[in-house]
């Protein structure tokens, strides 16, 4: 069992510390961002070289590096959302009274384009992957795909934690399309879904040999899958999982803080909508309801005076 324990030890330490890396980064002022993609995209170019060079070994070094690969390159998918390079074709806030099969049709324009990357993405990975016997990194990638839809459409159609204060500025809009109530029908669902795949994970693993490639390959997406059901309730329960990365924040604040207040762009302060942004407050019915900021700064066309 020691295979597993280790197995378990180091999903959890790849998760935590790529989660809290990436928070550090998109915290940094919009300059750095560019130096940040750079090397992001340096990393990703590896993993998917590792991908290759490991597909043909179904032994533990190749499933390590096959979960490896397949989360740091979800990690780049991530930065290149949320630092806005690869977004969608809709940049502003929701309209107001905008509801239903409308409101999810311009949602999904906000990252329309991010989607088709991470089809794309997908698709190359299942080609450099097909019919090898490591099928580690795509089982990693899909299962960070299927749980990031769940907890999107969760937040979509309401949840009590819409942790804001996780984005960047310049993405910030995105949140007027959520909801914040206490509960919605698709979360039941999704949590039992995904825990009823996870046990299936774990009891096939105990069922073959604790040391081998199968049975830590299984372990490893048990654990992630695990870990995304965790997030999943992070969403509604009075709990915050911000502690868990205080090293990342805290560095990235002590970061800003030694910076002159030009330097740092403006990071680190609290959120202002920008002027006509249509933001959720509480009406006090537990949905959001949508007010319009106003700019002092801006004349009668919206332009900066």
């Amino acid at each position: 069992m020691l295979s597993y324990t280790l197995a378990i030890g180091y999903a959890l330490f790849l998760w935590w510390f790529s989660t809290g890396a990436i928070l550090y980064l998109d915290g940094l002022p919009r300059h750095t961002y560019g130096r940040s993609m750079l090397g992001a995209t340096g990393v990703l170019l590896l993993s998917i070289v590792a991908l290759i060079l490991v597909r043909a070994r179904a032994d533990l070094l190749g499933a390590y590096v096959g979960f490896t690969a397949g989360v740091l390159i979800w990690g780049w998918l991530e930065m290149a959302y949320f630092m806005g390079f690869i977004t969608g074709p809709r940049k502003t806030p929701c309209p107001p009274g905008c509801r239903g099969w409308e409101r999810f049709r311009l949602a999904l324009q906000t990252s329309l384009y991010h989607e088709l990357v991470l089809i794309g993405i997908a698709a190359l990975i299942i080609r450099l992957t097909w019919g090898a016997s490591n099928q580690v990194g795509i089982w990693t990638f899909v299962i960070l795909w299927v749980m990031r839809w769940s907890a999107k459409l969760n937040l979509f159609l309401g949840a009590p934690n819409l942790n804001e204060d996780w984005l960047p500025e310049h993405v910030r809009f995105v949140t007027s399309y959520l909801s914040k109530r206490p509960m919605n029908l698709l979360f039941p669902v999704s949590v039992s879904v995904a825990t009823v795949v996870m046990t299936l994970l774990v009891v096939t693993a105990l069922e073959v040999p604790t040391n081998g490639f199968r049975g830590v390959s299984l372990i490893l997406a048990a654990t992630l899958l695990a870990l995304a059901i965790l997030e999943h309730w992070f969403l509604v329960l009075p709990l915050t999982d911000g502690a868990l990365w205080n090293w990342a924040t805290g560095a990235r604040d002590r970061y800003l803080a030694s910076m002159p207040p030009a330097a740092s762009g403006g990071v680190g302060q609290r959120f202002q909508a920008p002027a006509g942004a249509a933001v959720p407050t509480s009406d006090g019915s537990g949905q959001p309801a949508l007010s319009t900021a106003r700019d002092p700064s801006l004349d009668a066309n919206g332009e900066r005076s």
